[in-house]
Parts: C-alpha cells; structure tokens; sequence
C-alpha cells in the first residue's frame, strides 16, 4: 500500500499535486527518486525554481522539520539548488529553437528576413 506524497513531514497538499503533474504519486515513488531527481522533474512540468521549495523537499526526505537546516549545510543546498536551476535554464534554452521554429513554420511568429 502506498503513502500519498502529503504523509511526509512538511509536504502538503500543493506539493502533492505538483508531484502528481510530475508523475509522482507516492510517497514512496519520491523517496526513490531522491530530492534533486524529485526537484528536476518538477521544474520540468511548471513548478517555478524556488529555493524553500527545494529545502523543505529535502528536510522532508530526511524527517527533518522545514526550518531545521543552518550554516554549512544550508549553504552547500543552495549550491546544489543553483545546479539544478541553472541545468533547467539550460535546457530551457536548448529546446527553445525547436520552438521557434515551429511557431515560425505556422506562423505564430513573423519570419525573420
């Protein structure tokens, strides 16, 4: 029987239905993932990149209350954080010319000349 995302400390309803939009149902299939697999795939389907949101994901993972992470460790998250931003942006802009040039080719953008 699995566990619904929202039966981990610090994961409510909002990040339940995020997950699920990430094809992550349980809490059981997030664990798997880890926090920077579970992160990926949500900034991949809408979830806008936000620092806290990231945080408490991995407290969560650890049973650890939202807040409970300071100095060094709080720092070396936000070094991962930044990673997995700037790996999202990326790819963002990577894929960005495909689709420019379907919206070119039915014409939702002016040709350029």
């Amino acid at each position: 029987m699995s566990r619904p995302v929202s039966s981990l400390r610090n994961l409510g309803p909002a990040v339940e239905a995020a997950c699920a939009r990430a094809g992550i149902h349980s809490a059981e299939d997030l664990i798997a993932l880890g926090a920077d697999e579970t992160y990926r795939r949500l900034l991949a389907n809408g979830t806008k990149p936000h620092f806290i949101g990231y945080y408490v994901l991995v407290m969560a993972l650890q049973g650890r209350p939202w807040n409970d992470c300071q100095g060094k460790e709080k720092d070396d998250l936000r070094i991962r954080f930044d990673a997995l931003k700037s790996e999202h942006t990326a790819k963002k802009k990577k894929d960005r010319p495909e689709l420019e040039a379907i919206l070119d080719e039915i014409g939702v953008i002016p040709r350029k000349l």
